[in-house]
């Protein structure tokens, strides 16, 4: 369980102009993603995210980089894992977190091997289930159940947002209960 929010920061895999398009739910898949990261940015959690090949599949979702905090740091990679790009990993590093917030494309892919290697780092993490997708339904279900059976903590983005407040208050409450309407 997040008991301190200042031991958590966000990852944000993958959620390009050419990838989530082709996701098996990408209209929903990016109505969460904003509620989530609204609300984590209402509650100050530092993010950091990685955009796969970004030349030939596009840059971060215009939509989806206007909610990151100013001087977000952003690693352009060719591995699946966002920890195989060093500049990544440091960056995760420098924050002094423990906890990673996890979210973006493809489940079964990137987002299963970035949070794999996250773990072997020490890193507790809690992948958002409504907040990640795959082209194939089978393949988010595979990747959901292999990442649990690894000790990923599985949650939803309310669930989570409300685990962070604690309690109605929290000054972020209002921002976030309208966001979850």
């Amino acid at each position: 369980m997040i008991e301190n929010a200042s031991d958590v920061f966000v990852c944000v895999v993958d959620l390009q102009e050419k990838l989530v398009p082709t996701q098996s739910h990408p209209a929903e898949l990016l109505q969460r993603v904003k509620v989530l990261l609204g609300g984590l940015r209402a509650l100050e959690i530092p993010f950091i995210a990685a955009q796969q090949y970004p030349k030939g599949l596009g840059e971060i979702l215009p939509e989806v980089k206007e909610l990151f905090p100013e001087n977000t740091f952003i690693a352009d990679k060719i591995t699946f894992s966002c920890f195989g790009t060093p500049e990544f990993k440091d960056a995760a590093k420098q924050l002094n977190r423990r906890q990673m917030i996890l979210l973006g494309v493809e489940t079964h892919v990137c987002v299963l091997q970035t949070a794999l290697d996250a773990m072997k780092l020490g890193y507790e993490i809690y992948l958002v289930e409504d907040c990640t997708d795959s082209r194939h339904e089978y393949d988010r279900t595979a990747g959901l159940n292999f990442l649990r059976e690894s000790g990923v903590r599985i949650v939803t983005a309310e669930m989570l947002l409300f685990q962070l407040m604690h309690d109605s208050h929290h000054p972020a409450f209002k921002t976030i209960s309208k966001l979850v309407r």
